[in-house]
């Protein structure tokens, strides 16, 4: 300590200002906290006795002890540690290692979570820097998006693990805490990530060429109401919104969905609603998980449909079109699809158009349950999917759709867990569980 302020007086003195001083100090507390940290890990080295279990059942032999070093918040920490082979595997492995969270690989907990912390929030260079800047630890970009991939890719895994085990029965969340809200929503969408060429290779795209250039991440978030306003809008609850996001197939997304749904007291609020924008699949999940939710069709999507509906009819309509337009938009927002349909159908259209037509008012006729605007803004009710499409732009576009960036599916997915759990205020409870991220 007394080093500590010499080297600190004599940067101020030499007129290096405030911020040299600063970081002298820091400097020397990080090495010297981690020479206290290389002493307390020395003190048990993991000896277990000549024998010790492995992770197959057998039994291996101690063959010696063997030095790791470790790269710490503190900076590298050296330690040695007992080491034991396993005939039957024909490997080794050090027990010491697995208690400390560092089996396999060099890199300590508290590092790691706050390397996924920043590659969770900036790309990885950007992130390296930070980490550099603040902390003072030293790291690649490469290695610190490999890390922050890794542990999201585990942080999946918990979720999903957990997610089966609510579909199955064997986990049962516990209800919310009381006061119980009066709505629980989920609201549903998707948006694509550009991906490597070798994750799309053979997919239909919607480009000039037909190929693929991104993969499709389902997304959900979940959040409650309790009130509305002054003028009976409805007020979505402070601090209630948890997000999901997958790449999954609809029915792992399903499951996903419904297990985050239950977490947050699907069985136990007085209604559930599902917001979706029309799309078949949402509404098949619906129904197989929550038969008895309510489900509302996003009324901005509704009113997209529309809009393509008076552009198909527009050489029908001429100098009416937007007259024609505002009325059916009028009845959109009193639920009144009949009207819709009605006046859409007084066009003899033939041939091609009128199979166009048929296909337009299709999304209108099998929604027609869903579109119930009116009713649903009498009831205090969301009509809107605001929610998840700020979600895709601030969970999935901010980090992943950046120009230039390309990602394999396993490196976006894990990004986009990590930035789940840092929206929905989840990452300590999902970091510190059994089969934490980055323990194996």
């Amino acid at each position: 300590m007394t080093r500590l302020a010499v080297l600190a007086a004599a940067s101020l003195s030499a007129g290096r200002g405030l911020e040299a001083a600063e970081q002298v100090i820091r400097a020397g507390l990080t090495q010297l906290g981690a020479r206290v940290l290389e002493g307390l890990l020395a003190a048990d080295r993991g000896y277990t006795g000549p024998r010790a279990g492995c992770d197959a059942g057998h039994q291996a032999e101690f063959v010696s002890y063997r030095g790791k070093t470790v790269d710490t918040v503190l900076g590298p920490v050296a330690i040695s540690r007992a080491w034991y082979h396993c005939a039957a595997c024909r490997h080794g492995f050090a027990p010491r290692d697995a208690r400390l969270g560092v089996a396999g690989q060099a890199v300590s907990p508290g590092l790691r979570k706050m390397i996924a912390r920043a590659a969770a929030a900036v790309p990885f260079a950007a992130a390296a820097r930070l980490i550099s800047e603040l902390a003072g630890i030293t790291l690649t970009g490469k290695r610190a998006g490999r890390r922050a991939e890794a542990d999201g890719a585990a942080a999946a895994a918990v979720i999903e693990a957990r997610a089966a085990a609510i579909a199955a029965r064997r986990l049962v969340p516990l209800p919310p805490a009381r006061p119980l809200p009066d709505k629980l929503y989920v609201c549903i969408d998707g948006t694509g990530v550009p991906m490597i060429a070798a994750e799309t290779e053979g997919r239909d795209g919607k480009g000039q060429d037909g190929k693929a250039r991104t993969r499709e991440v389902k997304m959900a978030v979940a959040f409650t109401q309790t009130s509305v306003d002054d003028k009976g809008r409805p007020v979505r609850d402070p601090r209630s919104s948890s997000y999901l996001a997958t790449f999954a197939p609809a029915a792992g997304f399903g499951t996903l969905m419904a297990a985050e749904a239950r977490r947050r007291g699907a069985g136990h609020v007085r209604q559930l609603i599902i917001l979706g924008d029309g799309a078949a699949w949402i509404w098949n999940l619906a129904g197989q998980h929550f038969p008895e939710a309510t489900q509302v069709v996003d009324l901005y999507h509704a009113r997209e449909h529309l809009h393509d509906l008076a552009r198909l009819l527009e050489f029908m309509l001429g100098d009416r079109k937007q007259d024609w337009l505002a009325a059916r938009l009028d009845e959109l927002d009193n639920g009144d699809i009949a009207a819709i349909c009605a006046a859409a159908r007084t066009f003899p259209l033939t041939g091609s158009k009128a199979g166009d037509l048929d296909t337009a008012l299709g999304y209108f006729e099998h929604n027609a349950c869903r579109m119930r605007y009116a009713r649903f803004k009498k009831l205090g009710m969301f009509v809107g999917s605001g929610a998840v499409e700020a979600g895709c732009k601030a969970i999935v576009a901010q980090r992943c759709k950046l120009s230039g960036m390309r990602w394999s599916l396993a490196g976006a997915y894990g990004i986009l867990t990590l930035r789940c759990l840092q929206a929905s205020d989840r990452w300590e409870e999902t970091w510190t569980e059994a089969g934490r991220p980055g323990a194996a």
